[in-house]
């Protein structure tokens, strides 16, 4: 399936302002801003957490490749261009396991 459908399946993100990741210290490592260009990274983000008990993980991370669809194979051709799915990788490759914050919009 292609991300567009993918993202149309996902629940809505209208609500957060930004999901923010943290290490297992409680440090932020990344903000996933609700915008354009980041609005579709923070939907994936967002139900990859609820579906794995407010944490991204391998696992978490490997359906989160599988949600960015055509996405991954770009980003894998092209590190760096897609950073919220190299983060995917770099999760896998290293066992990480981050914790999610949502923060509402205002």
């Amino acid at each position: 399936m292609a991300f567009a459908d993918t993202l149309k399946q996902l629940p809505p993100v209208a609500h957060l302002a930004e999901l923010q990741l943290l290490d297992a210290a409680g440090q932020l490592l990344a903000t996933i801003e609700n915008k354009p260009g980041k609005a579709g990274a923070l939907a994936v983000y967002a139900a990859l957490a609820a579906r794995h008990g407010g944490h991204i993980d391998a696992a978490a991370a490997e359906e989160g490749l599988r949600l960015f669809a055509e996405h991954t194979e770009a980003a894998r051709a092209h590190p760096g261009s897609h950073p919220n799915i190299d983060r995917l990788f770099d999760i896998i490759a290293s066992g990480q396991r981050l914790a999610v914050k949502l923060v509402p919009a205002p």
